[in-house]
């Protein structure tokens, strides 16, 4: 007969700790790895500057905060000065954050608003088949035209990045409403359309639409990066022109400025998700 095994609540909890230990060992080898794999990689290539090593990488980065920037915020015509690092990356956060913001508030209410609405999706379907395929950087050229190589026109081509991200979260999410739920609704007295929509819908449907939000902050973040490059101040450009003048290391101090500024944005969203959807 085999001993009898302990179950209890304290065992269950070590063993949730021993797993979580291991995910971050596992973690640490795999970055310890790739650290390895770059810096052999970086001694191997010639010209040297075609592939930075990780301790050059990190003297530039440390040198980003080291020297600072005056830079002028938009609309208010304040100026601010910042370490060089921060004072790129809040220029970048000008024309970021609005583009965002708005993109994803547009998206997601179209998104409810098709998803919900058998007429008005059948109207706009189309239109969203035929523009939904163009990806956000092939609007740079109208941007410029329109709204010139600075912080609105890069604002817009993040806006039509986060538009449709929010907009298929949306569209997906209220399309996912049960009728069950729905008629559960009706016989407690939910009649009206805006009604049934705000208490049954939208609580339903909040989680893609937290999911797609967050997706969003990651791939604005690739999208404001390539409209940079055409001129708009922030780390894109700065990434390019490094790059112009052979200062890999530069760039590669950039990309993880970005790298950085994600991940803070993404923890916080992530602390905040888990509040807002604490009620399921």
């Amino acid at each position: 007969m085999s001993a009898p095994t302990d179950t209890g609540p304290e065992t269950l909890l070590d063993g949730g700790v021993e797993r979580e230990s291991r995910r971050y060992l596992r973690g640490l080898g795999g970055l310890a790895s790739f650290l390895l794999i770059w810096w052999v990689g970086a001694l191997t290539t010639q010209p040297s500057y075609l592939v930075p090593g990780p301790v050059d990488s990190a003297r530039a980065f440390v040198q980003l905060f080291a020297t600072s920037t005056r830079i002028v915020a938009p609309l208010a015509g304040l100026e601010l000065v910042l370490p060089t690092g921060l004072a790129h990356l809040t220029q970048t956060l000008f024309h970021y954050i609005p583009g965002l913001l708005l993109g994803a508030a547009c998206g997601s209410s179209l998104g409810l608003a098709m998803g919900w609405h058998d007429v008005l999706d059948d109207w706009l379907r189309p239109l969203v088949r035929v523009l939904r395929p163009i990806p956000p950087l092939a609007w740079v050229v109208f941007a410029i035209v329109w709204f010139g190589i600075h912080h609105t026109g890069a604002a817009f081509i993040v806006f039509v990045g986060a538009f449709w991200i929010n907009f298929y979260a949306a569209y997906g999410g209220v399309e996912g409403v049960s009728s069950e739920l729905t008629d559960a609704a009706s016989t407690l007295g939910v009649k009206r359309d805006l009604s049934m929509l705000k208490l049954v819908a939208l609580p339903s449907a909040a989680p893609q639409l937290l999911t797609g939000f967050r997706t969003s902050i990651g791939r604005c973040w690739m999208i404001v990066v390539g409209a940079e490059l055409f001129g708009a101040p922030g780390v894109g450009y700065e990434i390019i022109n490094a790059a112009n003048n052979l200062a890999m290391e530069t760039s590669v101090a950039y990309m993880f400025l970005i790298s950085l500024a994600f991940l803070t944005m993404d923890v916080g969203f992530r602390l905040f998700e888990r509040r807002a959807l604490a009620w399921r």
